[in-house]
């Protein structure tokens, strides 16, 4: 596991795009005590070596709840890593493809984590600009390779940049107070995120598995993952930038995450938080010109109520107070059309563009 989870250190050794990621997430996600989703899914993590030297690696994962929603039988892969050689492809493709057939699988798909809150969908466009930390980078070749071995376009994520540099805000905002007031809904604010997260964490992430379960390929997080991730996010969470809509219950509704974007931060600790990475980490979350959106969303329910612009304006708010001039949205799949809408009152600017592949396993077992 050590060899798997350092390799694409070597592979991307000083790439200024390439931002690594942190060691002991990695650890975590493919330890079973720590990762709620082996409670429905198996993985196995793979190794390629030419020559002696190793040279690629990827984990093969069955998400039986996944495949049972969908009415699927995908093995997925993800963590794939290789050097430039069609052969290392061909060949831990084909692990993956034994490890699908051994598990009733009949497709593979990928880049797929064991759920949406991993790293997901391959780098095909904005080699250039530098990779969210949330989010995978990869050599332009691999979009090449899995091509040539037989794969092909399932999905695309495309990913935007907001430019927050105006001092004033978009004029639609106006309404807002007017739409709260009509639907009975309001903002939370709160002193800090251990309070607002006692308050309202895991109904946050019930309501998520509610707004995320049509789109493509969603699995519903678990009790178990739910407590992980809030044991993860809270502590790095800002209330300036978490904007959470509630009904007059006090029930959230809606939700925007965002945090400063700490990708700098990370490349310069080398993915290791100790001994002193967690300073540098610290300090970008404290002093940055650049916010990241982690997930954005708002019951079917309450889509049209205003909810959504209430949500965005807050964050919009704190981040002219805070020096905030720019905002790299999520990768948003290309199809979900009120998802990419919903920022069209923006000067946007494309930033990245990832696709996720699909393949039958008979393409690789020879």
């Amino acid at each position: 596991m050590k060899l798997f989870v350092e390799f694409p250190f070597k592979l991307y050794k000083e790439h200024p795009n390439w931002v690594p990621p942190l060691m002991g997430d990695e650890y975590d996600t493919f330890n079973p005590k720590k990762n709620g989703a082996y409670l429905h899914s198996s993985s196995e993590c793979y190794l390629a070596y030419k020559d002696g030297e190793l040279v690629g690696r990827v984990a093969a994962i069955v998400n039986r709840k996944a495949n049972e929603l969908w009415n699927d039988r995908n093995v997925r892969f993800g963590w794939f890593d290789f050097v430039e050689d069609p052969d290392v492809v061909k060949a831990l493709l084909g692990a993956v493809a034994r490890y699908g057939k051994e598990h009733q699988c009949d497709t593979m798909i990928g880049p797929w984590g064991f759920s949406d809150m991993d790293k997901e969908g391959l780098l095909v466009e904005g080699y250039e600009n530098l990779s969210p930390f949330t989010c995978l980078y990869n050599f332009p070749y691999y979009d090449t390779l899995l091509q040539e071995a037989g794969l092909e376009k399932d999905v695309d994520w495309v990913q935007r940049k907001i430019d927050l540099s105006s001092k004033e805000l978009p004029a639609i905002y106006q309404y807002t107070d007017v739409l709260a007031q009509k639907f009975g809904i309001r903002m939370v604010k709160g002193k800090n995120m251990k309070e607002i997260g006692a308050r309202y964490g895991k109904k946050l992430f019930k309501i998520y598995n509610d707004i995320f379960a049509p789109l493509f390929q969603f699995t519903p997080l678990n009790d178990t993952q739910i407590d992980q991730y809030l044991k993860t996010y809270i502590p790095i969470m800002d209330p300036k930038y978490v904007g959470i809509c509630v009904n007059s219950e006090d029930n959230p509704i809606g939700f925007a995450f965002c945090v400063p974007m700490l990708s700098k931060a990370i490349k310069k600790c080398g993915g290791k938080l100790f001994p002193f990475g967690f300073v540098r980490v610290l300090k970008a979350l404290k002093k940055n010109d650049t916010l990241e959106a982690l997930m954005i969303g708002v019951l079917p329910e309450y889509q049209g109520t205003g909810a959504i612009m209430m949500i965005l304006k807050y964050i919009h708010e704190n981040c002219i107070a805070n020096g905030i001039t720019s905002l790299i949205l999520n990768p948003q799949l290309e199809e979900n059309f009120k998802a990419v809408s919903l920022f069209d009152h923006y000067d946007l600017e494309f930033y990245m563009r990832r696709r996720g592949y699909k393949g039958t396993l008979s393409q690789f077992l020879g």
